[in-house]
């Protein structure tokens, strides 16, 4: 077993340790989708409640040979029904995590994102790819490629404390955060670059706290100790970053998606700052993918509530 499988396999073998987490899942109407949350369930991750038109599930599941009997349904007539169902059981606390299933990421963001019957607490809400990469020697964490789109300033402080405190939940205890540009040095018409001093000064005035900040960096001086020595920067980051922090959505994305896909890279996704865990993946992405995925949402869901007790 190859290095790249045995780290995803070790986050998972730890959260198999945990009480499984009630999870809604939100329109699984895929094989992939379904078979994701089912792999999770037989590991012992979650307990899947999965939410949609039932009569689709069940042929679906029938179908693919894939037993939901044991399972708990509710009905939803559509996608924007079963994001609503979703969000209200996690609100009341029947659902633990909500787990995003075939549908559209706007359908299902929405319902969550309301001020007023969602999700939010006093975190900006932000996504973390978990990437897994032959190519490097540990664990790296993106942020944020799937919510925020043009992040501010203060965005990008609760987005770096988020994936903070996502590595402090997979055992980075004192994580490097790099913060992304396409140089080195601040330039004041290149806004990523004054973020990024802005962020590190924020970190010294412990504004930001639990991790180690440095930035701007190019993304080859944030995970390549041969880079650093071409170049002669001097760091207690660069070159072993455990978190890299992206200029904007589609540079995170873009980033993620050309590690995996030509990287051979694993990944998982996850969304943090709401009341719950959210396994966030896209349509596209494999059963295994969702099984780590919902992993890490558990080791979360259970590091948040023994810190909330």
């Amino acid at each position: 077993m190859d290095s790249q499988v045995s780290r995803f396999d070790i986050l998972v073998e730890r959260a198999k340790q945990l009480p499984a987490v009630p999870v809604a899942v939100c329109y699984p109407l895929t094989r992939v989708a379904l078979a994701g949350a089912l792999d999770a369930a037989s590991c012992g991750l979650i307990c899947p409640i999965l939410i949609g038109p039932q009569n689709a599930i069940l042929h679906l599941a029938k179908t693919e040979g894939l037993e939901i009997g044991q399972y708990e349904g509710i009905e939803a007539a559509n996608e924007i029904e079963a994001a609503k169902i979703s969000v209200e059981l996690c609100r009341s606390g029947r659902a633990g995590a909500l787990m995003k299933g075939s549908l559209h990421t706007d359908v299902f963001l929405r319902p969550l994102l309301s001020r007023e019957t969602g999700l939010r607490t006093t975190r900006r809400i932000s996504h973390i790819f978990v990437m897994d990469t032959p190519a490097y020697s540990r664990i790296l964490l993106i942020t944020d490629a799937a919510i925020n789109i043009l992040p501010s300033l203060e965005d990008k402080v609760d987005i770096v404390q988020n994936a903070i405190h996502l590595a402090h939940v997979l055992g980075v205890p004192e994580p490097k955060v790099a913060i992304l540009s396409a140089v080195e040095t601040v330039h004041s018409n290149i806004v990523s670059t004054v973020h990024a001093a802005a962020l590190c000064k924020m970190a010294e005035r412990g504004q930001i706290k639990g991790g180690i900040l440095d930035g701007p960096l190019a993304f080859d001086t944030a995970v390549s100790p041969e880079a650093i020595r071409i170049k002669h920067l001097t760091s207690s980051v660069a070159g072993q970053a455990d978190i890299v922090v992206v200029p904007d959505l589609e540079s995170g994305n873009m980033l993620a998606k050309q590690l995996e896909y030509l990287g051979g890279a694993s990944l998982a996704g996850i969304v943090i700052g709401a009341s719950v865990p959210i396994i966030l993946t896209s349509r596209a992405d494999s059963a295994k993918t969702r099984m780590t995925s919902a992993a890490v949402a558990l080791l979360l869901h259970v590091s948040e509530t023994m810190a909330s007790s």
